[in-house]
């Protein structure tokens, strides 16, 4: 079958997709639901910030600026993770090679001035070579996890897992647990300011425009949604599966290299618990864990969501386990929503 008719045949499965909340009104345009809810949320706290703290919650620019902060990096990974998710499959190994990334970019971002450099040959290089290996490591096991996959027929949960617990314990092992200080300003540039917001809405535009108008992006859905039927139409769905773990680490390279960047430090802690972040974000987003259902838009509101819902209760004083549980339940409840459209739709 030719190219052309691929992509006739696979048009249907592009994302005419619903929101997490679209499910219970059919009228509700793509993402609105899951819109309001972001809205409803912000104004939520912004009354119990008067009611209990006195205080405007959205009124504050160092707080909406640390929301944003934290919505870029997890937003950059869950652009990644919206697209596994999309093809059934799942990534838990992107808050483990946030660290990875982080310490190598770092260890090459050094300069002159540090106390106890890790490469004493190798400081005051162009930002560009710290920033290009943090990437290049992410895409490399990115790469290992889509081979994984696809040539030995080990389930991504497994694959990712075992990706998770290799790539935190490389990094402790490349730092000896110690911080990687002492960074270029070249290389920090990236993280100061606006910047990390402005590279995740730019990753955020090309991957919604690479899903939603490339033959990568009709090829990505028919896969979600029937890999079998995708196998017999022609698409080469493993070389597709690759690329999408490979493109999910490369963006799990980008956040952590952005993270260093913007904490001036690389360790080995870094990313604790960011892929389920970016699962969730995915998820609240409206992507479904079943497969062939996703859109960055959506994922972008998701992120928004945690980062408003972290804050807030930060802000009201709700203690941080506490959070880890309702973030939990929120999840639950999203994951829910979507097996009951789904089973709505057989």
């Amino acid at each position: 079958m030719s190219n052309a008719n691929l992509d006739k045949s696979f048009t249907a499965a592009a994302p005419n997709k619903t929101s997490l909340l679209s499910g219970l009104n059919g009228k509700m345009p793509k993402d609105t639901g899951i819109f309001i809810v972001m809205i409803g949320i912000a104004l939520i706290f912004e009354i119990l910030g008067w009611s209990i703290r006195d205080q405007s919650f959205l009124l504050n620019p160092n707080r909406l600026l640390l929301i944003v902060l934290q919505v870029a990096i997890i937003g950059i990974i869950a652009v990644g993770v919206t697209q596994v998710i999309i093809t059934t499959g799942i990534d838990l190994s992107s808050g483990s090679l946030i660290a990875l990334t982080a310490v190598v970019a770092a260890s090459l971002a050094q300069t002159s001035d540090s106390i106890s450099p890790m490469y004493p040959a190798l400081l005051d290089l162009p930002a560009v070579i710290p920033i290009g290996a943090g990437i290049g490591v992410g895409i490399l096991c990115g790469f290992i996890n889509g081979f994984l996959i696809t040539r030995t027929g080990i389930p991504p949960f497994i694959a990712t897992l075992g990706m998770m617990v290799s790539a935190r314990g490389l990094a402790q092992y490349y730092t000896k647990g110690n911080p990687v200080s002492f960074l270029s300003d070249g290389f920090t540039a990236i993280g100061q300011g606006a910047m990390p917001v402005i590279i995740f809405l730019v990753i955020a535009v090309i991957f919604h425009v690479a899903l939603k108008h490339t033959r990568y992006g009709k090829y990505i859905y028919a896969i979600g949604g029937n890999m079998t039927s995708a196998k017999v139409s022609g698409i080469n769905v493993n070389k597709y599966l690759v690329t999408v773990y490979t493109i999910a680490g490369g963006l799990a390279g980008l956040a952590g290299v952005v993270l260093a960047a913007r904490v001036s430090s690389g360790q080995s802690s870094m990313g604790v618990s960011y892929e389920l972040d970016a699962i969730a974000a995915a998820v609240i987003g409206g992507s479904s864990l079943m497969g062939g259902v996703g859109r960055i838009t959506g994922t972008l509101i998701g992120a928004v969501i945690l980062g408003l819902i972290k804050s807030g209760f930060t802000f009201i004083g709700v203690d941080s386990y506490i959070q880890d549980i309702i973030k939990g339940i929120i999840i639950v409840a999203a994951v829910a929503i979507d097996m009951r459209r789904n089973r709505k739709k057989v």
